[in-house]
């Protein structure tokens, strides 16, 4: 599925919905709007700073231009080695460039900073009390899942329009767990956790990645990313258990290569966890 591009909601749409945000539970920004928001501030103020400086720039060059070399030139009076400038005003306006430049700059840094901490965060328990909590394990080359049944995975199914956190951590080597069209990305450290977080509000199929080279298999490491609707969800999720999970893990280990598959309703395949995958050696 491909990501929609930065302008599908109005400029000024993306802009009255942050300073207005109040952070209800109905009202969550997914990371999406977050990395949105962002990209269009510093491209509205990076394209007004241009306007100003070139419009103003032309405006010297036409009023201080040589009269197409008609002007006398012993009229003209030109400061000497080491002699200031004496029609700027005294540093007037330099003084108020810097000054302006200064608050836009370090309110612009104060905004960001804002913006990065709630995605840093995530929603509040205010905004929402009934986020996903889903463990993620990196091994050589593919991806587990875990579920707070206990219930393991190798396909990430998530509720739509729901907040999921994720804890992301490494069975052997580093890797790096990302969903480009969620806007998640964080590293997969052994021995550490670290965590992230995304709201889908669009049902679909995606595909994670590992985004750091861990191995020869690297190119092989991806998993399933199943987002669907909240009632789906729940009718899958309410059938998968711990004790399911340990028979299917019992089969598995029973007949090498055999997956027990679970269905989403719509014919979504679902499956356990594969045992780590030997990359085809590439002849020479």
């Amino acid at each position: 599925m491909g990501i929609d591009p930065p302008f599908g909601k109005g400029l000024v749409n993306v802009i009255v919905e942050h300073v207005l945000h109040s952070g209800g539970a109905d009202d969550i920004r997914t990371t999406f709007d977050i990395f949105r928001e962002i990209f269009l501030v510093f491209l509205v103020i990076g394209t007004a700073v241009g306007v100003v400086v070139v419009a103003y720039m032309t405006y010297n060059a036409y009023k201080y231009r040589d009269g197409n070399g008609t002007a006398d030139s012993g009229d003209v009076s030109r400061p000497e080695l080491g002699e200031l400038p004496s029609g700027s005003g005294g540093g007037k306006k330099l003084f108020v460039s810097f000054f302006f430049s200064a608050i836009i700059v370090v309110s612009l840094i104060g905004w960001t900073y804002g913006v990065l901490g709630y995605y840093e965060e995530g929603p509040t328990e205010a905004e929402t009390d009934e986020a996903l909590e889903i463990e993620v394990t990196g091994y050589q080359f593919g991806w587990q899942f875990t579920y707070p049944n206990g219930h393991t995975n190798s396909t990430l199914v998530v509720p739509q329009d729901r907040p999921i956190r994720l804890t992301v951590t490494s069975d052997d080597v580093f890797h790096t767990f990302g969903v480009p069209e969620q806007r998640v990305k964080t590293d997969a450290i052994p021995g550490q956790t670290t965590k992230t977080w995304f709201v889908a509000n669009e049902t679909g199929q995606f595909e994670a990645r590992c985004y750091e080279l861990c191995g020869s298999g690297h190119s092989y490491m991806t998993a399933d990313v199943v987002v669907v609707r909240q009632s789906e969800f729940h009718d899958w999720y309410d059938n998968r258990s711990a004790a399911e999970n340990e028979t299917q893990a019992d089969d598995e280990s029973n007949e090498t290569g055999t997956d027990t598959e679970g269905r989403l309703a719509g014919g979504t395949s679902v499956t356990t966890p594969h045992h780590a995958i030997e990359p085809t050696p590439i002849e020479p």
